[in-house]
């Protein structure tokens, strides 16, 4: 078990809750429902990475070593990136600022390759075990 990574998915899935909350009864007011869904989108990511942290983390018992280590900060790495420039595009569409979204929008998939790499650095990890 790898606690810190335990540690950083709990305090990312409180955050996951709040900002979840925040959209579904505030940030609705401010967006479309296109914008929201941008945001929504940024909200599943968040969640399903999360859980992937925490899987992560039980699996180092079993699984120990620097790729699974780099699985866990691939997967929070994505977090940032992927969610949080969706987050960030809602929020100044929000703010009636489109100037600044083509900066942030390609963020979204540097995120995603992110994501993408955890998942295949958990796989080596368990693959390597075996």
């Amino acid at each position: 078990m790898h606690r810190g990574f335990l540690v950083t998915a709990a305090w990312l899935g409180a955050l996951t809750v709040i900002l979840g909350a925040f959209g579904a009864h505030t940030l609705k007011q401010w967006v479309d429902t296109d914008t929201l869904n941008v945001y929504e989108t940024g909200i599943h990511y968040q969640m399903f990475h999360v859980l992937a942290i925490i899987a992560m983390g039980l699996l180092y018992k079993s699984f120990p070593g620097r790729w699974m280590r780099a699985s866990g900060r691939f997967f929070a790495i994505g977090i940032l990136f992927f969610s949080g420039s969706l987050y960030a595009i809602t929020f100044l569409k929000a703010m009636h600022n489109p100037t600044a979204i083509s900066i942030i929008g390609p963020i979204t998939p540097l995120g995603g390759l992110f994501f993408i790499a955890g998942w295949v650095c958990m796989a080596i990890a368990i693959n390597r075990k075996s």
